[in-house]
């Protein structure tokens, strides 16, 4: 069974396969060799032998912690960093989680306490799924797949989870596709012992008045060293490495950063688009002339949707950012010249980069509306207006309060079009489990008490979208390709320093990421810093109405979609109506469907 568990993830890990069978404990782990590539085999035990360890990621300071803790009398058999954790572990405790710098999932089983302790890094880089099993088994994995294969997980739906995809286009942390299976949310870590599971957090994003206010040109200053700092530590590795390069800002910072350091060309990779609207190689072009890198490109067109199938395995649960197949295809390419790339995530969710924050920004001003008028006048108006009248969604959006105002913005289905699209099945399913995921969000949003609306924001984001969309993006299809994907700008060192940064600081006026592109002026060129934020889009409206349509009105429209029973036929039918006669653009909202349609097929009809 733990072999075919391996077998399922060995994309992840291409090199070795490593397992432990012994007493109650099972422990299996695929590598993909980066670091001490002659001896990292694991699992790696104690000196003792009563821990071993199974661990995904890179620990970037491990020679650092290897040296306190050979002071402190334990001796190393490795170069590995996965050895480092194991002594780290048997000399701190969960207290090993603060020394690491990095992005981990690890088990670390204890043979005489029959104990099991599992960690995943702050911000959720790497993943990692468990349940425990009706006959009492702890089963756990990077990937939803290899619990599946375990045996006694049942594939039964949570509704919640569904209704949490179908809002934001993605299953958030807290929730699993799958009733009794659960991820280990991001700065946590689990202990499992006599049958029962704790679960603790170690770290946040640590959002609080800013008391230490320094001047624009000192927090320049400093951001510039951290950035730096961050992408230092990142460029260990004893395989060929290279970057990710959109030409947005975040990605040629650090590639700039990159270039500054190291003695070779940087080897980078860009992805582009026939469609103008959507191509931002010109900018790539940019970054890696003024630069100098080694650079490649790849063009992705319409017929590359045909690998749709396979995104759809490796993600696991339904998952509906089309920017995953531009992912893939860069990961692809790169994978052909290097094994670990350095990108620019996390900048947005950091720094204020997304256009959302400007749109809210603008529509704040309507919140200080007596709310009986919002909800008493504007919604009573928009829900009167038919489906497609022209201000209908706006007007619902401004009758709401700041957070929930901001929650409907990043929604695909909202509260008012989820209740035409719902069937009555469905909702009666749902019962009390309705909106709960966006009840969560308003939760995380209302826990930060800086006095600042972008700050709740900035912190909502971090704990939602960015593990939840962007990371599980870039991992699932870095990894597709066997390819380990490195984010600086989420070193835990730099955010700790950047949630200290004055918000206005990062958002002055309506200038998104002021702070960082004031921190890399006479860095990186004027016409990237300055350039209209375009975002790692992609053009499915034009795909849908083209190659992608008889398959996917097929697919929408078939038998075996509308017998699930989750949605009103005639809704489905007016969506596909209206994008195909141009009336509406509901490109993401029919790719979001397919791809639930498509994930049905692979992993519960198969």
């Amino acid at each position: 069974m733990l072999d075919k568990m391996c077998g399922i993830i060995t994309h992840r890990g291409p090199d070795e396969q490593g397992a432990l069978v012994r007493e109650r404990a099972a422990l299996g782990m695929r590598r993909l060799s980066i670091i001490d590539v002659k001896s990292g085999q694991q699992p790696i035990y104690s000196e003792d032998g009563n821990l071993a360890i199974v661990f995904n990621g890179e620990i970037y300071n491990f020679k650092e912690v290897k040296k306190e803790l050979e002071t402190l009398g334990h001796q190393f058999k490795t170069n590995s960093d996965t050895e480092t954790i194991v002594h780290a572990y048997e000399e701190f405790g969960s207290g090993c989680l603060e020394k690491l710098r990095g992005m981990f999932a690890f088990a670390i089983w204890n043979f005489r306490e029959e104990t099991l302790f599992i960690a995943r890094d702050r911000v959720g880089k790497k993943p990692l799924f468990y349940s425990l099993t009706p006959a009492g088994n702890f089963v756990f994995g990077s990937e939803l797949k290899t619990l599946l294969a375990h045996g006694e997980i049942e594939k039964r739906i949570d509704f919640g989870a569904l209704d949490a995809y179908l809002t934001f286009g993605y299953v958030p942390e807290e929730f699993c596709i799958f009733q009794n299976v659960r991820k280990l949310a991001p700065g946590h870590f689990l202990i499992f012992k006599n049958g029962t599971v704790h679960t603790e957090k170690y770290w946040d994003f640590s959002y609080r008045q800013t008391t230490n206010i320094k001047t624009e040109a000192e927090y320049v200053e400093l951001l510039r060293d951290q950035i730096k700092d961050a992408v230092r530590v990142r460029l260990i590795s004893e395989v060929p490495l290279g970057a990710f390069l959109s030409g947005g800002v975040d990605s040629s910072t650090i590639v700039a950063m990159m270039s500054e350091i190291s003695a070779m060309p940087v080897k980078t990779f860009s992805i582009g688009f026939h469609e103008d609207s959507f191509n931002e190689l010109k900018y790539a072009r940019v970054a890696a002339k003024h630069f100098n890198t080694e650079h490649h490109e790849f063009v992705v067109t319409p017929d590359l949707v045909d690998i749709v199938d396979e995104l759809v395995w490796h993600f696991d649960e339904p998952f509906s950012d089309s920017s995953a197949l531009p992912t893939f295809m860069v990961s692809k390419m790169a994978r052909e010249f290097v094994t670990v790339v350095l990108s620019g995530d996390g900048g947005d969710e950091l720094f204020a980069g997304y256009t959302r924050y400007v749109i809210d920004k603008k529509r704040s001003g309507l919140a200080s509306l007596p709310k009986a008028l919002r909800t008493g006048v504007l919604q009573r108006v928009s829900e009167k207006l038919p489906h497609g009248a022209r201000g209908k969604n706006y007007l619902y959006n401004v009758s709401l309060d700041t957070i929930d105002r901001y929650i409907d913005s990043v929604s695909q289905f909202n509260a008012p079009r989820k209740k035409s699209l719902y069937s009555k099945d469905l909702q009666a399913k749902l019962n009390g489990g309705f909106g709960a995921a966006e009840r969560g969000f308003k939760q995380f949003a209302e826990s930060v008490a800086t006095g600042n609306a972008i700050d709740n924001l900035l912190y909502l984001d971090s704990k939602t979208y960015l593990p939840g969309d962007i990371l599980t993006k870039v991992d699932r299809m870095s990894m597709a390709n066997s390819l380990e994907a490195r984010a600086p700008l989420l070193d835990h060192k730099l955010i700790e320093f950047v949630v200290g940064i004055p918000p206005e600081l990062k958002m002055k006026g309506l200038e998104t990421k002021y702070i960082l592109k004031k921190a890399m002026e006479g860095i990186v060129p004027r016409e990237i810093l300055y350039r209209e934020k375009q975002g790692f889009g992609v053009p499915i409206g034009d795909w849908i109405n083209s190659q992608l349509r008889e398959r996917i009105h097929a697919d929408l429209s078939d038998k075996r979609t509308l017998e699930r029973g989750y949605f009103e036929k005639s809704y489905i039918q007016i969506l596909l109506n209206e994008h195909s006669k141009n009336r509406r653009d509901h490109s993401h909202t029919l790719w979001m469907l397919w791809m639930l349609e498509l994930w049905h097929r692979k992993f519960v009809d198969d």
